[in-house]
């Protein structure tokens, strides 16, 4: 990831709606949830949340599905994968005792 797609990224996730939208996709997992569905957890109107969906996408962080009229959103492990490289890639300077982050197994 280069530097302009990482500063993207975090603009993207530093709105509360759209990092709140992240998070329940997270959760969704390789399912996703349709818009509806993520309005209505969210308690976001529809037109604002078509807005926040675009700019997560735009930033590589969620991806949509079409099944006919039907439009499916999940997140983008792949974005958020390498934003988190580009984020940790120096952290060690060869001392990975600097940068003990923890490892998960949630997105393997």
């Amino acid at each position: 990831m280069e530097q302009q797609s990482a500063v993207a990224a975090l603009a993207a996730l530093a709105h509360d709606a759209r990092l709140g939208i992240f998070r329940l996709l997270v959760v969704a997992g390789n399912e996703g949830l349709g818009a509806g569905m993520i309005a209505e957890r969210m308690e976001i109107p529809k037109a604002t949340l078509s807005f926040h969906l675009k700019e997560l996408n735009h930033a590589g962080l969620i991806e949509s599905t079409r099944d006919g009229r039907s439009i499916t959103y999940s997140m983008r492990p792949e974005g958020i994968r390498s934003l988190l490289e580009f984020l940790t890639r120096d952290c060690c300077q060869g001392r990975p005792e600097l940068c003990a982050l923890p490892t998960t197994d949630c997105c393997q």
